[in-house]
This record gives C-alpha cells, structure tokens and sequence, in this order.
C-alpha cells in the first residue's frame, strides 16, 4: 500500500472525531501556545532589529535565521534518544523549555553585538531542538493512532494561537515601554517561565506513553531506524522541505521593502500568517487523516511556492499581503504537523521521540543552509530573482517528496 495511505483510518462519527485525541494532548497545546507567544514577541520584532538596528545586510540576517532554526539540529536527536532511553519524555522535553525561557534573559546581555545575539539565538533554539521530538512524541503516544492527524492539527492550532498573540504582545509592550526592545525580552522570559510551569503541573506521561517497555533502547537499535526504507524515506523528503523554506524573516523584510511599511507595522505581518495558520491546522489535519497526509503536504508545498511567486510578481497594496500571507499560512498549517503525523505509523512507539527527531533534525539542518543561500543570493541577484529561485527550488523539493513518499509499501507495524 502506499505510504501516503497506510495510516488512513476507517471513517470515524463525529462523537468519537475528537475523543480520540485525549487531554494530554490538550495540555502540551497549552504549554505550546504559551511557549509562542514568549517565542514571537522575540520573533516578530528581531529581523527589523538586525537589519534597520544594527544594519545587518541580506546575507548577515540569512546566517542568524538560519542559526535561529538550524541550531535547533544539534540536540533534536539527543533530545530524541535521551526521551526514549529514561522512559522520560516529560523531563527532557521540560529541560528544553526551561533553556529556551533562560536563553531570553541573554538577549539582554548580548546587546548590539551580531555575534553574541546569534550565540543566544543558538542557546534559545537548542532548548527548542531538546523539546520538539519528546514532545511530538508524547502527542503521538497520547492519542489513537487513527486521530494523529487531528491530535498535530489541534496541538499545532493552539501553537498558532500562541504565534497569532506574540506579535501583538511585543507591539503593546513596546508601546508601554517607549520603544525598548529589553522590555520585550524580559517580557518574554516571564512568558516562556509561566510554559514550564504548566509543563510541569498538567502534563503526564499517561495512556501508551505511560507504558513504556521495562528494557531501555540501546544506542545501537536506534541507529537501525536509519536501516529502515520508509524511515529514510522521510528523513529525505524533510531535508527537501527544509532546502525550500527560506524562513520567515525574509518574506516579510521582503513586503515591508514593497509596501514600505513601518517599523510598528512589521511584527502584525507574522500575525497574519499566524491567523490563517490556527483557522486551518485542524481543518488540515482532519483532511489529512481522511485523504491521506502526502497530498495535504503536497498542496502545502504548492501554497509555499506560490508565496515565493507572490514576492516576485507585480503585485502590491493589499491584496499582496493578503495574498501572501494566506498562502504562507496555509503552507504551514499543511505541512508542519501532518509531517509529523505521517511519521507517527512508521517509527517503532519505543522509538519515537528519536525518529522523530531524526527527520526533524534533516529539516532543520536543511533550512540553515537555504536560509545562507537565499541571503546569498538576495544581496548577488537581487530579492526578485532570489524569490524566482526559491519558487523553483519549492517544485523540484515537492517532485522530490513526491517519488520518495508516494511509493508501494509493505504494512507497517505499530
């Protein structure tokens, strides 16, 4: 069968539609949508912070995005294997939230030096690099394994609710404090703190994930995940995600040039993108759970590249903006947890925070590198050509994901 399929469950009543995601699922969606708004009040303002503040130029920011989300490699996979390995995916995944709320105070002590605010970047996103794959794998094991679709798309809905306030947050803080970006990080921090403590008193590592097998994964055994096809499968067609996103930060430097927009105007565009992202997730994660999750990441993928179009075509004014931040909104409500839910079948349950991991970390790793390119070639071509290019780049990673996903599979195991 195929792999685009495997997971389709038979059709479920509406009743029993959101009884099978559980309150556990709830919980992390909580912990998450506080996390984003610390998160994007930092976010939202830090690209006009680099570029107007500090004069970064194109490929400058190019190399702190993609530190921002790159670093978040490093420790996904020991995130990953540390969760399996103590039967603890509750610890690490807390561990990696309490870094990120600490890394916030950093900011304040990096002040205009490039360098030290892309080492605190780095530390903030590490913390997120611990969290993600444990915490994807406690909403795996949380709910039925026919509403994975659903439970992502909740958890990712809740997410977005927290990316939709951030911004609006950071913009009535610094009205508050007269402009002053050290208030919006300390802000943040008592943001990212109340998470962990939510974290630690409502979320429980119950249902399947309360029962873990009595033998601990070996280093070795999760080292064969990369033996599997299907695994590799989607390890690849990750990276090829990764290689065709060029980052937030970028698209919308890329409108306030076009439209001219102010400096109090430019966090309320990831706002945007962050309404249409929570109106759809679930939608798309219940789409996805009923026609299968390839399609839904490949109609993700098509909304990407018609974002990069956008930024090149000749287009302004408001329907630019409403376009563009549509589409960028519906790429991510499309692909960000539904990926997430494809690999949920095929990782082996004592192995799932490090499978996960291990795709998210081939994304990540990918998207360091195409945030470098697209800075590079953005101050050599020019921002046109450089979204021209990024718009290909989306075609060939979708054919891509396309030949390595859609193939016939033997049944998988759960």
């Amino acid at each position: 069968m195929y792999l685009s399929t495997i997971d389709r469950p038979a059709p479920a009543g509406p009743r029993r539609r959101f009884a099978l995601i559980g309150g556990n699922v709830v919980a992390l969606g909580t912990v998450s949508l506080i996390t984003d708004v610390s998160s994007e009040m930092v976010t939202a303002i830090l690209p006009m912070y680099l570029v107007l503040g500090l004069q970064a130029g194109p490929l400058g920011y190019g190399v702190i995005d993609g530190v921002y989300t790159g670093a978040t490699a490093v420790l996904r996979v020991v995130g990953g294997y540390l969760a399996d390995r103590l039967h603890g995916r509750k610890l690490v995944a807390g561990a990696g939230y309490a870094l990120s709320a600490v890394a916030k105070l950093g900011l304040l002590l990096a002040g205009r030096s490039i360098p030290a605010l892309g080492l605190v970047v780095a530390a903030d996103r590490l913390g997120k690099g611990l969290r993600t794959a444990p915490r994807d794998a406690l909403i795996s094991m949380s709910a039925a394994p026919d509403a994975l679709g659903r439970a992502f798309g909740l958890h990712r809905t809740m997410d977005a609710i927290g990316a939709f306030l951030g911004p609006l947050v950071a913009i009535g803080v610094l009205a508050a404090a007269g402009g002053s970006y050290d208030a919006v990080f300390v802000a943040s921090f008592c943001v990212a703190t109340l998470a962990v403590v939510v974290l630690v008193l409502f979320v429980r590592e119950k249902g399947r994930a309360a029962a873990a097998p009595a033998t601990r994964p070996r280093l070795a055994e999760a080292a064969l995940l990369l033996r599997d096809t299907r695994v590799r499968r989607l390890i690849l067609a990750a990276g090829l995600l990764g290689l065709a996103t060029v980052g937030d930060g970028f698209v919308y430097l890329l409108l306030q040039r076009r439209e001219d927009l102010g400096v109090v105007w430019f966090p309320l565009l990831a706002v945007g993108t962050s309404l249409v992202y929570l109106l759809l997730a679930t939608p798309l994660g219940l789409l996805a759970d009923r026609i299968g999750r390839l399609p839904v990441v490949l109609g993700g993928g098509g909304a990407l590249a018609g974002t990069y179009l956008l930024l090149a075509a000749p287009l302004g004014g408001t329907p630019l903006l409403v376009l563009t931040l549509g589409l960028y909104g519906l790429f991510y409500a499309a692909t960000d947890g539904v990926l997430m839910a494809l690999a949920g079948p095929v990782v082996p349950e004592r192995l799932r925070a490090t499978g996960m991991a291990l795709i998210q970390t081939a994304q990540a790793l990918a998207y360091l590198v195409s945030s470098v390119l697209f800075g590079l070639a953005w101050q050599l071509w020019g921002p046109a050509a450089a979204s021209l290019a990024a718009a290909g780049a989306v075609g060939v990673a979708m054919a891509g994901t396309a030949l390595l996903l859609a193939t016939r599979r033997t049944a998988v195991t759960r």
